[in-house]
């Protein structure tokens, strides 16, 4: 079979060239001379010696014209400002053959050409209508059924489609994750929803193979086959040869990942469906039996350019547009269609004719339904929040014989011990929260047998086994993709970053990725997790910038994020419990940030006093998100609002400056950092007559700006005021790093300041 129809009379040297591949199409079928074989009954291969029976390819031809004309629906009413998307599909509809041969339950991951592998899941539950739901997100409609009119993404509940808004590549790692939870969850007891037999689609370009997140999924998926475990992800590569203007060469891809042990390669031809219906099957096939990873080069082309607004006649000289166009996949079924008697030419033309119809049709239609309008629309599904539902089941206390079972006896109960420091505090909590919840995992780096680096996991890996926590390998972006993966599945992913400065490497799989899903799925699908990382500074022998990252901004501008930092114990623990509550009913995620060198501080004002360790909190007791811990709450004279280390620090500061000024001091953590309660913020800034913000992050773009503008915004800038803040500098080793961070000195003396 070829492959790719003979040159066609591309003649239009017109700009307007989603006009000349519709033109092509109708001359092509107009024009076509051949063989006419006897029409096949629907079980009948399409043409001898293929795969694809003639009900198969039925079903294909038409999905492909669907894409193909909301490709052109599309250009056609962008101009008119009726449409918003026009990243389109065409040349790439061979990738209906990869919806065809698997099923709505096997998650989805898609890139934006998949308007044919979109139409064809469809298929697979009637009465449901691609043209339709795809004209409403086409027209930013809220009522599109998966953004609620918020992005154009392939996506739907019902079908497994998540939506991706990935930079790229991005989604690479959370599908992989995905994939390997469908294992985690049987070796947990988890009630998966989706059969256990599983797979999941991911589908990527080959140029955005290249980047590094991808890569990283690769080497991942390599990796988790090595050690034979499961990971049922097929990688399918669209190969249409450029990335937007820049070429990929010839033969690259293939030679690329032909060979990589752990990630076994197939080709197939996505511009033939007669010649690739079985090469496709037979890497789905495959992926399905072994559970292994399976890389799909699926070839394509790219017609019409990238995008809507992608003059290609600007940098693309004719002949080579009009070589490009000729191998529309389109050309290639409609001579199919042809050959095989299936349809005459005029039934190929009235097809193309009446889906044309269909939708623009849909598209008028869709045009006159509501769009958002008000910030309160938009926003509503981004961060989901129900404080009675959260604090109930934050406070639920139900577990009282696992605990027992876990703990030894009532006796060794850890609210019946001493006070202790926080790093004992948060790995008693972690042991609760295994126990309340049977669908949490913690992983991460060295959290197993070692228990973290600083043994804040301990004794987690012998009391629910390696099933529930284990150890990954070194990537930050695979870590957090592995737990978007689970929690897709509805497990309780606790992912630990072993470092703040560690997290940077992967901030988009929390920025783009995790925080970003129920947003742009309405609220449909969610990445509940509780994201532990090691953070701030402090450290005593054990510095440098690495392990002594004081970087917030980049979690707090992240939407939706939840960022929690306790400064001792007992917070801890009650802060733990309301995140995984937050992450159980209502989907967040969140950020729980650990002072390393507070984790094993045992004393506040002087060496063996022991005040900064605390009593464990009862089961029952939970912490309200945003609420903040105040010190001497009477007192007005100073006010001081902080947060981690910065907490202690204030407190012995405090002393000094009520013997120094005679001044009543009041402290405030925050304790938590995004969201900000500006309002408890305005409300002891008003009560106070002088305040100072302590931030041992940088001057700039730190916590204290966030506290500062509340102030000011709540009218109580004109107070006198001072900010104690690090500097604007990465962290140096040994005593150096004393140098450019906050000290208790500088509290006072911000103080003294004031006067």
């Amino acid at each position: 079979m070829n492959a790719v129809p003979a040159l066609i009379p591309a003649r239009q040297k017109d700009v307007n060239r989603a006009k000349v591949c519709d033109d092509n199409f109708i001359e092509f079928v107009n024009d076509w001379q051949g063989e006419v074989l006897p029409k096949p009954t629907p079980a009948e291969p399409i043409l001898d010696g293929s795969a694809c029976s003639a009900e198969d390819f039925d079903a294909l031809f038409r999905s492909q014209l669907i894409s193909r004309h909301l490709d052109l629906m599309a250009r056609v009413l962008r101009v008119q400002q009726k449409v918003f998307y026009t990243i389109g599909s065409s040349g790439h509809e061979g990738n209906a053959m990869v919806a065809r041969l698997t099923r709505h339950t096997d998650p989805a991951f898609l890139h934006y050409r998949s308007g044919a592998f979109m139409a064809e899941r469809f298929r697979k539950l009637p009465g449901m209508d691609p043209i339709m739901d795809s004209a409403l997100s086409f027209a930013a409609s809220k009522d599109d059924p998966i953004s609620g009119g918020r992005h154009k993404v392939w996506g739907s509940k019902p079908l497994w489609v998540l939506p991706q808004t990935s930079t790229i590549a991005s989604h690479l790692p959370k599908a992989l994750g995905t994939a390997v939870a469908i294992e985690q969850a049987k070796r947990i007891g988890h009630a998966s929803p989706i059969p256990d037999d599983s797979i999941v689609i991911c589908t990527f370009g080959d140029a955005s193979s290249n980047h590094a997140t991808a890569q990283t999924a690769f080497n991942t998926a390599q990796w988790t086959a090595y050690q034979k475990l499961p990971a049922p992800v097929l990688f399918v590569c669209e190969d249409n040869g450029i990335g937007i203007s820049v070429k990929t060469p010839s033969g690259w891809v293939a030679n690329a990942f032909r060979n990589r042990d752990g990630l076994d390669y197939f080709y197939a031809d996505g511009l033939d469906l007669a010649e690739g219906y079985a090469q496709v099957k037979r890497a789905v096939d495959h992926c399905r039996t072994t559970r292994r990873p399976t890389f799909l080069h699926l070839r394509t082309t790219r017609i019409m350019g990238h995008a809507g607004t992608d003059f290609e006649i600007e940098w693309r000289s004719f002949e080579e547009l009009m070589a490009v166009e000729s191998g529309d996949p389109l050309l290639r079924s409609a001579a199919i269609a042809l050959q095989s008697g299936l349809m005459s030419k005029q039934e190929v033309l009235g097809l193309y004719e009446s889906t044309r119809k269909q939708c623009f049709a849909a598209a008028a239609e869709a045009d006159k339904r509501p769009k958002l309008e008000t910030l309160e629309e938009v926003i509503a599904p981004l961060a989901p929040y129900t404080p009675e539902a959260v604090r109930i089941e934050a406070a639920r206390a139900d577990y009282a014989d696992k605990r027992l079972s876990v703990f030894g006896s009532e006796a060794k109960l850890p609210e019946k011990q001493a006070p202790r420091h926080m790093a004992i505090q948060i790995n008693n909590a972690l042991h609760d929260l295994f126990c309340k919840y049977p669908e949490t995992l913690l992983f991460g780096e060295d959290v197993a047998q070692k228990g973290g680096v600083y043994t804040v996991t301990k004794g987690l890996q012998k009391a629910f086994k390696g099933a529930r926590v284990f150890n990954t390998l070194l990537d930050e972006t695979m870590i957090l993709g592995l737990a978007q993966g689970f929690a897709n599945l509805g497990m309780l992913p606790m992912p630990e970053i072993q470092y703040l400065a560690y997290f940077h490497n992967a901030c988009d799989q929390i920025r783009g990725e995790a925080c970003s899903l129920q947003f742009f799925s309405n609220g449909q699908y969610r990445n509940p997790m509780l994201m532990r990382i090691a953070s701030l500074g402090y450290q005593r022998g054990f510095g440098g910038h690495f392990h002594n990252d004081n970087s917030i901004t980049a979690l707090r501008d992240i939407p939706s994020l939840v960022v929690g930092c306790p400064s001792r114990g007992d917070d801890a623990v009650t802060m733990l419990r309301s995140m995984m509550a937050l992450a159980k009913v209502d989907g967040r995620v969140c950020a729980y940030l650990e002072p390393i060198a507070l984790y094993m501080t045992k004393d506040l004002y002087a060496a063996g006093d022991g005040l900064w360790q605390t009593l464990y909190p009862e089961p029952s007791e939970t912490m309200e998100i945003g609420a903040e811990r105040v010190y001497f709450p009477e007192h007005e004279d100073l006010l001081i609002i902080t947060f981690g280390n910065g907490v202690p620090m204030s407190l012995r500061a405090a002393r000094e400056i009520e013997k120094t000024l005679l001044w009543k001091v009041r402290i405030v953590d925050l304790r938590w950092l995004q969201p900000l309660n500006q309002q408890a913020i305005a409300r002891h800034a008003r009560e106070c007559k002088r305040i100072i913000v302590v931030d041992e992050g940088r001057r700039s773009a730190g916590v204290g700006e966030g506290v500062i503008t509340a102030i000011v915004e709540a009218g109580q800038g004109a107070k006198p005021l001072r900010r104690v803040v690090g500097a604007d500098t990465y962290t140096p080793l040994a005593g150096a790093a004393f140098a450019v961070i906050p000290a208790d000195a500088d509290i006072v003396n911000a103080a003294i300041d004031l006067v």
